[in-house]
């Protein structure tokens, strides 16, 4: 249904503009009794086979919503009634931001992908933990946790660190957000002698909590091997809990869109089925090299159950979806769940 109706009506309208009346629309469907159940009905599988056991963390299954669908945790509730395992906030700054001008989020519908320079809009850290406090339990929350873009390089840590300890009684793990081409002064974020200070700062401050959360880092999908190979190096270091692979793209190469197209487009991170394979390439390099030594999250171009499995046999232990969620509707997260228990 979602194909053949609801998505061509969506993509006649402004990408962002529709995002936001998505949201309206889950929101409201869901407060009509019995809808809920009947969304859970739908989509949700249930299996103790689809369980996975990472950080210290029990996962009802393998596929979860990556971050920016839910920026500000306004539908986490909702959402987990389509079969999430997990749902990742954010990215979560301090303050809150409009991130950057309109128009800023663009669909290119013959690769099924997305361009993006949101530029980490959202309402702060306070109103996230607001709506986090309305946590009815259902399945696992990850913070997805960055800067703020006027913050001075000086004080890129503190940022990471305030959200970080602000919201570590609302969420489950969190994720360290350095890779997103559409934030200033990207190359700071993306240097290993800053990352090494990020993470022991985190990481301490982890130590002070009775419960300690796991701590897991967002890479670009591309890196080079080299760029790999000291992300390998960094894990091992830090014993960080994990890598998320991975971000958007900023390589246009391979795309169906016209060069008249991407440059009215301009800048902004790549989304979707065109970074599918670059993704898969990072999560089977790193699981390779590192002879499988931490936990991976693999994310990007997932549209379908075969994607799913491609990432998870290239190495990685969870999945998460985003763009292929827009394209291919709430259907198939129960596609990859039924998919990987005839796998």
């Amino acid at each position: 249904m979602y194909k053949i109706f609801l998505r061509p009506l969506f993509f006649l309208f402004d990408p962002e503009n529709i995002h936001h009346f998505t949201f309206s629309l889950i929101k409201a469907t869901s407060k009509i009794p019995g809808m809920a159940a009947l969304f859970r009905s739908l989509y949700v599988v249930e299996d103790e086979r689809l369980e996975r056991k990472l950080f210290g963390l029990t996962f009802k299954n393998p596929v979860g919503l990556a971050a920016g669908f839910d920026k500000n945790a306004v539908l986490y509730n909702e959402l987990a009634n389509f079969g999430f395992g997990f749902i990742e906030i954010g990215t979560v700054t301090p303050k809150a931001q409009v991130g950057n001008p309109k128009k800023r989020l663009f669909r290119l519908k013959d690769d099924k992908g997305i361009i993006n320079r949101m530029g980490f809009n959202n309402e702060g850290l306070q109103e996230a933990i607001i709506q986090l406090k309305k946590n009815k339990g259902r399945l696992i929350i990850g913070g997805n946790i960055g800067k703020n873009t006027q913050t001075k390089p000086e004080d890129y840590t503190k940022d990471y660190l305030e959200c970080f300890n602000a919201l570590h009684p609302f969420v489950d793990y969190f994720v360290l957000n350095v890779s997103c081409p559409n934030v200033g002064s990207h190359a700071k974020l993306n240097d290993k002698d800053y990352l090494l200070e990020l993470i022991d700062t985190v990481q301490k401050a982890n130590e002070t909590f009775d419960n300690q959360r796991p701590i897991l880092l967002k890479i670009a999908p591309d890196l080079n091997d080299i760029q790999l190979d000291e992300i390998v190096d960094l894990i091992a270091e830090t014993n960080l809990d994990g890598v998320i692979a991975s971000n958007t793209s900023t390589d246009r190469e391979g795309l169906k869109a016209s060069e008249t197209q991407l440059k009215a487009i301009g800048n902004g991170g790549l989304s979707g089925q065109p970074i599918k394979d670059r993704s898969t390439r990072v999560i089977k390099y790193l699981s390779d090299k590192s002879n499988k030594s931490f936990p991976i999250v693999g994310v990007g171009g997932i549209h379908s159950a075969k994607d799913a499995l491609e990432k998870i046999e290239a190495g990685a232990d969870l999945v998460q979806i985003y763009t292929g969620f827009i394209y291919e509707g709430p259907t198939l997260i129960k596609t990859i769940n039924k998919a990987l228990l005839d796998n």
